[in-house]
């Protein structure tokens, strides 16, 4: 059993492994990944940690799944317990929501799943996902109001909307509160 409750996962061994193991000098990584030399010495060395985009773009550099890099070198737990440090969040810029990613990234593109927390009048727009994709939004708190293509609809607390996201999609709060839901996004269907 792993509890990762007070620190965020330390990827700096990985990414040095995997960069040995390509044969890689930093500078030649920095340049593949477009990360800077000096910050992939800070991520090797685990002195910051770095954003899910760094880790991705880090991930396609190397050629390894984002699960590889966060995971590390001890894949052999069979329970781990991410804390909330570890939970990567993605901030909109205008403040008006925060997604927090909680599943794992071995599944990004199959299953996704977030907490999506809407401030009052914020809305989270999104362009059409790949066909066949579907989202299933549990509003715990507050009201939300989906945009599924031509269609609208409100939900309330206890309530599920589960809509067609490979079209144009948003998901607004015009109440005067916060509000709190689980986003689920699956490819291929699943409604």
């Amino acid at each position: 059993m792993s509890d990762e409750r007070n620190t965020p996962p330390a990827v700096g061994a990985t990414i040095n492994r995997l960069r040995k193991e390509k044969h890689l000098t930093l500078d030649q990584l920095a340049a593949v990944c477009g990360v800077s030399k000096s910050m992939l010495s800070q991520i090797e060395r685990n002195e910051t940690n770095p954003t899910l985009a760094t880790v991705w773009r880090l991930s396609e550099a190397l050629g390894v799944t984002i699960d590889d890099i966060v995971r590390g070198d001890d894949p052999t737990h069979s329970l781990t317990v991410v804390g909330a440090a570890a939970t990567p969040v993605l901030n909109d810029p205008a403040r008006q929501y925060v997604l927090r990613v909680l599943g794992p990234a071995s599944l990004v593109n199959e299953m996704e799943w977030y907490e999506l927390i809407l401030k009052p009048g914020g809305r989270m727009a999104s362009s059409s996902h790949t066909p066949r994709t579907t989202e299933h939004l549990t509003v715990f708190s507050g009201e939300m109001t989906v945009e599924a293509g031509a269609e609208s609809e409100r939900v309330l607390p206890g309530e599920t909307a589960r809509y067609a996201a490979d079209q144009p999609h948003a998901i607004s709060n015009s109440g005067l509160e916060e509000a709190r839901a689980l986003l689920v996004v699956l490819a291929n269907g699943g409604m």
